[in-house]
């Protein structure tokens, strides 16, 4: 990668410690309100593995607005000091069963707005088109009918009510062709295998990556081989200093970390030490750091689906060309990781089982 194919410098951050907006445009169109679980009010919006989604705060102001209530009187208070247009929102669309799809719905069509785009497609397979994404109830997919078949033939992505939904969501809005990418090689191997009781090598690695992945992005490649030699030292703790921080992105920073897996951010509502995620590696020039996080998460969706295409065209794929990366390791990410000490876990930063191969160049 060098600075003459990086994307240009015009859009900036929104920096963690600004207020998120009063007016948000989930909030002020066509959102349908009503109660989420208590599992929603648990989130960690400012959590430093979150700051890399695309739309977080218009996504954030959203759920929050939308999380249950804990009596009548305190639903009311809340209606009552929101925006008008929210309060004609939740009063006529209580108890509908696709809050999830109507907020990340939103939530897409704003990106496409705000980034003069249009609405991310499907990668056909087969006999498919590709087909505009969009964010359905979970009872729109006919029963018996393959989920990633089912987004394929239609662009239809169900989601259920739920943090594991909101947050795979989450990602196909800031991962689209990478989510695409996967979905179309889900749907080559239902075609060729069917759907049994076994996925098959590719599906599996796959699964693993989708639901609990993340990427290493680095300019200095003895980061990327520590982690892939299972060094915690060489990868996480020695070069801690060249480690960017996500509430304070850095343009001389050399390594970053962003999640990919859905199921391992609402892992992380509760984070536990022994929470590792399934990585690939990423190696690119410094230039990378200096872009704006919007513009990083760009070029890297597009660097990601070529790299998850050449590794699941190979023969031999399996999840353990993933490298484990327990998360809460992360430089950044856990204030009790600041201790040297807290990689001295043998539990969780185990010795490596072998060398995985090289890391892929961009």
């Amino acid at each position: 990668m060098t600075a003459s194919n990086l994307p240009s410098l015009h859009r900036s951050d929104v920096l963690f410690d600004q207020p998120l907006p009063n007016d948000s445009s989930v909030q002020a169109s066509a959102v349908a309100a009503s109660r989420l679980d208590d599992s929603f009010a648990q989130i960690d919006w400012r959590a430093p593995w979150l700051g890399h989604v695309q739309q977080l705060d218009a996504i954030s102001q959203a759920i929050t607005q939308l999380s249950a209530t804990k009596s009548l009187s305190m639903e009311r208070a809340d209606t009552q000091s929101s925006a008008p247009e929210t309060q004609a929102l939740i009063s006529r669309t209580q108890n509908t069963p696709d809050i999830i799809a109507k907020v990340l719905n939103t939530a897409l069509h704003q990106q496409a707005a705000d980034l003069q785009q249009q609405l991310p497609h499907t990668k056909p397979a087969y006999n498919h088109k590709a087909q505009t994404l969009q964010f359905v109830s979970q009872d729109a997919l006919p029963e018996g009918e393959a989920y990633e078949s089912f987004i394929g033939s239609t662009g239809n992505i169900p989601t259920r009510d739920n943090l594991h939904d909101l947050f795979n969501g989450s990602i196909w809005l800031t991962f689209p062709k990478t989510k695409a990418l996967l979905n179309h090689y889900h749907i080559l191997e239902i075609e060729q295998q069917g759907v049994g009781a076994s996925r098959g090598r590719v599906r599996d690695t796959i699964t693993v990556f989708d639901e609990n992945g993340a990427v290493l992005i680095t300019a200095n490649p003895s980061i990327s081989e520590a982690l892939i030699d299972f060094d915690w030292q060489g990868c996480l703790v020695q070069p801690r200093t060249q480690w960017d921080d996500p509430t304070s992105p850095s343009p001389k920073a050399q390594a970053a970390v962003y999640i990919f897996g859905h199921a391992l951010l609402e892992q992380l509502i509760a984070p536990r030490k022994p929470l590792c995620a399934h990585s690939v590696v990423i190696n690119v020039s410094q230039d990378f750091f200096a872009l704006s996080t919007q513009q990083r998460i760009a070029f890297l969706d597009d660097k990601l689906a070529d790299y998850m295409n050449e590794l699941l065209s190979k023969n031999e794929v399996t999840p353990r060309h993933l490298s484990p990366l327990p998360i809460l390791g992360v430089p950044h990410f856990w204030a009790e990781n600041e201790d040297p000490d807290f990689y001295d876990d043998p539990f969780v930063f185990r010795s490596g089982r072998r060398k995985q191969g090289k890391s892929q160049n961009i």
